[in-house]
């Protein structure tokens, strides 16, 4: 029973880190991107449009990688397969 317990604690203890440390990187990740986007805007205008293209291309990529570590952290919160290990 101190097993389930101990596996339980240590899984929401990487749960929390894999969303929040996903969150975090996510977080900074665009937040460059839309920077040195806003530079590039500022010293050539007239490619705006393809640049907007691609920032918005890579922030939905950005942005996949953080929603795939979240399905991760719920399929490990909802159906832990390293407690059938302990059965």
């Amino acid at each position: 029973m101190v097993q389930i317990a101990q596996v339980q604690g240590f899984t929401a203890i990487a749960l929390g880190l894999i969303i929040g440390l996903g969150a975090l990187g996510a977080c900074i990740g665009i937040g460059v991107m839309g920077s040195k986007f806003l530079e590039a805007a500022a010293r050539q205008p007239e490619l705006v449009p393809l640049l907007q293209g691609r920032m918005f291309l890579l922030a939905g990529l950005i942005d996949a990688a953080f929603l795939i570590g979240v399905a991760l952290a719920m399929y490990f919160a909802i159906a832990n397969p390293l407690l059938s290990k302990l059965g």
